[in-house]
């Protein structure tokens, strides 16, 4: 369903890049939220959870429903699925689909956030991760129930990380929360982080030396090509697979010493988890998808479900730059933040399908798109 990962170049300096599967569209909308703007969050038998933002964000939005003729959507109705803010934090949710308890997954508090607000509430609020560790800490959360996703429990877990390099998972497991420092800057999907990190024991013979010549008996041989290395890398689709192959590409390809090179690094190392349509079916019997069935647009397709990269994303963190390129575009369209943040007086928001599909700087665009 997703990937996610940190690259980081020759100074230290972190890039983000993660990549969302579904067998299904959404009406994605990128997002400006400027700094000053007022959130409530309300959860059921609660009160309500206000802030005002401290900075400002750009982000990939999804609905938490989807829109009718009686009911348009609104900007209270768009979730943030991942983005960047003016302090170099990124959040990203994930598919996770073990995190609700039985019935309703959430303590009654006097004041709980709705789980489908994070996306802004962290972004909004925090300028690194430890302050985000620290923001957790105090803030009880109701696992929300998603009618885009049949009414299931709150199916994700979440991604942050920030310039410094550090990163945390956020996950709940029947509905308990579990902050996590993640060491290795990649996540994929179930099942739980401390999971993947004991699988990694089992990849300790993983290296990127290609050994091309052996000798059997008296017989010598050699290996046509380059590349053997990554014979012993696992290949599926599976959510297992892509965190060992993720942590295989962020720790062995080589470091640069530019952003522009960095980006361009980091750019070929997620074009290992673009999935094209039809490359896996999902029969009607099977099981898959990470159990999350979501509603959307499916543009006509014939056929049994195929998970596909529905749009991969890259941000440079310390840069303040953002990158969307959508299963339909050719290229990466960027966005400055810093930029966007210097001129925009208000929200901004702009439906992914308007963007060129040969990409280039998306910042105008974007600044001239809809007051939210």
């Amino acid at each position: 369903m997703c990937t996610s990962l940190q690259y980081t170049g020759v100074d230290g300096s972190p890039y983000f890049g993660r990549t969302l599967e579904l067998d299904i569209d959404e009406p994605w909308v990128l997002a400006y939220v400027p700094p000053g703007l007022e959130f409530s969050s309300q959860a059921p038998d609660s009160d309500p959870v206000n802030f005002s933002g401290k900075h400002g964000f750009i982000a990939v939005t999804a609905p938490a429903r989807m829109p009718t003729k009686e009911q348009p959507l609104t900007p209270s109705d768009l979730k943030v699925i991942e983005g960047l803010n003016t302090a170099g934090v990124t959040f990203s949710l994930l598919a996770y689909p073990s995190s609700g308890a039985p019935g309703e997954a959430a303590a009654k508090t006097l004041a709980a956030i709705q789980a489908w607000d994070l996306g802004a509430w962290v972004l909004s609020q925090f300028s690194s991760v430890a302050e985000v560790k620290e923001g957790l800490a105090r803030q009880d959360v109701y696992l929300t129930r998603i009618a885009l996703v049949g009414d299931a429990v709150f199916p994700f877990h979440l991604v942050v990380h920030d310039k410094s390099g550090a990163s945390i998972v956020i996950e709940w497991h029947e509905g308990v929360e579990n902050v996590y420092d993640n060491p290795t800057g990649v996540m994929t999907n179930g099942p739980t982080f401390p999971w993947h990190l004991t699988n990694l024991g089992n990849w300790t013979h993983l290296t990127n030396v290609d050994r091309s010549n052996a000798t059997f008996g008296s017989l010598p041989v050699h290996q046509p090509d380059s590349g053997i290395a990554t014979a012993a890398l696992p290949g599926s689709h599976t959510s297992v697979d892509r965190f060992i192959r993720a942590v295989f590409y962020s720790t062995f390809v080589e470091k640069v010493d530019e952003p522009a090179k960095a980006l361009t690094t980091l750019s070929r190392i997620m074009d290992n988890f673009d999935r094209p349509r039809g490359a896996t079916t999902s029969p009607p019997q099977g099981a898959g998808g990470e159990g999350v069935t979501f509603q959307g647009i499916d543009h006509g397709q014939s056929g049994p479900p195929t998970e596909y990269t529905v749009w991969t994303n890259m941000s440079d963190l310390a840069g303040q730059k953002f990158f969307f390129r959508s299963y339909d575009a050719f290229n990466w369209t960027s966005f400055d933040l810093a930029a966007i943040a210097a001129e925009a007086k208000g929200p901004r928001v702009l439906l992914t399908p308007r963007l060129d599909p040969m990409g280039g700087d998306g910042t105008a665009a974007l600044l001239a798109g809809s007051a939210a």
